[in-house]
């Protein structure tokens, strides 16, 4: 095979994979310089620093000043709430997160994000997709996004985007195809629902009627050829089954951790999710979320947000110490986030209210490099003095850390042009 016969094949491949999955790719290979979009001319792509992500999602609007950007103590936005020491030099956070206090060595904080949607729905979205929530398209999250610019990484059997708990507004795949939306498992203990086979049908029967199934479906795809969504609905129809055959199905087992695990990890919904991310990442699974909240604190902020803190304190902690023992962090990145943060001024019912302006996230492991800040607020939490961060620019510094192209454009089925973090710019200071 000559050179140029290399070429051609690889651009054929291409365009049947963008046939597949429904989208084109940059214009350069319409033109056909494929060769442009696939081999580094982005200039905001580096080599990958992280292999998987594991996103904590804090649902509801968390506040930042009660959890990581505390001001003085004694200060009247903090209310009762006082800065503790950390294991990072000159970093403090709230009272509320002991345990992490003692692996902020091995974290970086962001303290200067900055959102333009201050409702639930509008600034979930955003954080999600990086583009705002409007009626005429769906935008993919960022694990579609992991999967359709690498496709064939992480785990052959099982889902390689997974969603742990009950949020019912994620974007899931957007406008790509069907098999790019996550695995949704509602409560990390019951694991996944209806995946064994019918019961009294042996594993003979069952697969001659798959095999019968599948020949039923070659005949309506050959007859359908050019229609994503009948390719779409067969290839998801085929993960499922690699799935229900998978030994790695195991992972959704908590049982078969210890009690002593589980119990490092806290006996609530988003220490075991935590957990079960911990043993999906293990297996090469490349994207799993997990969220934990409401955190809606309009009243009795000091009431409800140190029962929130309580799980994420001790979840998020133990997942980062057990990542280190299983030198799992360093190719992990951790991710936490949330929609907005909440008002420096406390309401006449105690609580606090939207306040996209200025809040914080964090990140570990992946390259990030531990015990630093980025950003700051001023003396009250109200207004970003120092290096805003948009949610595009957070959310491209997980891509940038994944090794995805940035400026690579994929068009949706209506033909729009996007981007994975739209004009994001990513941290590129946070990594070692």
């Amino acid at each position: 095979m000559t050179r140029h016969d290399d070429t051609l094949t690889r651009r054929q491949m291409a365009a049947r994979a963008a046939r597949l999955l429904g989208v084109g790719l940059l214009p350069e290979f319409l033109t056909g310089r494929a060769d442009a979009a696939f081999e580094g001319s982005s200039k905001l792509r580096q080599i990958a620093t992280a292999k998987q992500v594991i996103y904590l999602y804090m649902s509801g609007g968390m506040s930042h000043l009660d959890t990581f950007d505390p001001k003085a103590a004694g200060s009247k936005v903090m209310g009762p709430v006082n800065p503790i020491r950390t294991s990072a030099d000159g970093v403090r956070i709230s009272e509320y997160l002991p345990l992490l206090a003692k692996e902020m060595h091995h974290m970086a904080l962001v303290r200067s994000l900055e959102s333009t949607q201050g409702a639930h729905q509008q600034g979930n979205y955003m954080m999600h997709t990086s583009y705002a929530l409007r009626g005429t398209i769906q935008h993919p999250s960022l694990g579609a996004w992991l999967n359709v610019l690498q496709p064939g990484a992480g785990n052959a059997t099982l889902p390689n985007y997974v969603f742990v708990g009950g949020e019912s507004q994620h974007p899931g795949a957007g406008f790509f195809p069907a098999q790019h939306t996550p695995l949704f498992v509602n409560n990390p203990e019951s694991g996944i629902q209806n995946i064994e086979g019918f019961k009294g049908l042996s594993g003979d029967r069952f697969a001659k009627r798959m095999a019968l199934s599948q020949s039923l479906d070659e005949d309506f795809v050959s007859a359908y050829p050019n229609q994503r969504r009948v390719k779409a609905y067969s290839e998801m129809y085929d993960g499922a089954l690699k799935m229900m055959r998978s030994a790695d199905l195991v992972a959704f087992d908590l049982t078969r951790e210890s009690n002593d695990m589980r119990d490092e990890y806290g006996r609530d919904p988003f220490g075991q999710g935590c957990l079960l991310a911990r043993r999906l990442i293990e297996r090469g699974v490349r994207f799993v979320e997990v969220t934990h909240g409401y955190w809606d604190s309009h009243a009795a902020n000091f009431v409800s947000t140190p029962g929130l803190c309580r799980p994420l304190d001790m979840g998020l902690s133990a997942l980062v110490r057990d990542l280190c023992r299983r030198g799992l962090l360093e190719s992990t990145l951790i991710v936490l986030a949330t929609e907005f943060g909440r008002t420096p001024d406390i309401n006449q019912n105690v609580g606090r209210d939207h306040f996209p302006k200025a809040f914080s996230g964090l990140m570990a492991g992946g390259g990030i490099q531990g015990g630093r800040v980025h950003g700051a607020t001023d003396d009250e939490g109200r207004e970003i003095v120092e290096d805003k961060v948009t949610i595009p620019d957070f959310n491209a510094t997980m891509a940038y850390a994944l090794g995805l192209p940035l400026d690579q454009v994929l068009y949706s089925p209506s033909m729009r042009p996007f981007t994975v973090c739209d004009k994001g710019q990513p941290l590129v200071n946070l990594f070692s």
